[in-house]
């Protein structure tokens, strides 16, 4: 029986990390038949105290679209037979949004920042809500994972 392909779901934001979250996706999880979405979290839009209509009308942070969707194509470009990535870039709490994008898939990969308060933990803030909460399985890419994940340098002459 011909079963479809797998839905995974992965965390970018344009951070080494992401990348590396991608990189693995598409690397080592994604088989033919498989779909990866890539999720870039965009922090909810916030008013600017003081900001003058005529300029930003709304009395927002002008937008824009996000460096990660360039890292998610050079990425992408490294594994000429990984599947298509669709992109999605929803505004608002990374965890939440991931934990919600993950909830028809077959697995979330993130990257682990461990960027918050206790740097020496191992895990992120977000990768570690995405732990607790998904229904379904997560790999976490941890820095040390990250790097070992960095793509070669390209020869000069294979430019």
């Amino acid at each position: 029986m011909n079963s479809p392909g797998r839905f995974i779901v992965v965390g970018v934001d344009g951070s080494p990390h992401g990348d590396a979250a991608l990189r693995w996706a598409l690397r080592v999880a994604a088989r033919p038949g498989d779909r990866v979405h890539a999720v870039v979290v965009r922090p909810v839009e916030a008013l600017l105290p003081g900001t003058s209509l005529t300029f930003h009308p709304h009395g927002r942070r002008p937008g824009g679209n996000s460096p990660a969707h360039e890292h998610i194509a050079s990425t992408q470009r490294e594994f000429p037979d990984a599947p298509d990535v669709s992109v999605a870039s929803p505004h608002g709490d990374p965890a939440t949004e991931l934990v919600t994008a993950s909830a028809d898939a077959d697995l979330l990969v993130v990257g682990a920042h461990g960027a918050g308060p206790a740097l020496k933990l191992p895990l992120g803030s977000v990768s570690e809500e995405c732990v607790r909460y998904s229904r379904c399985p997560v790999v976490v890419i941890t820095p040390e994972a990250a790097r070992r994940l960095v793509p070669a340098p390209v020869p000069a002459d294979e430019r």
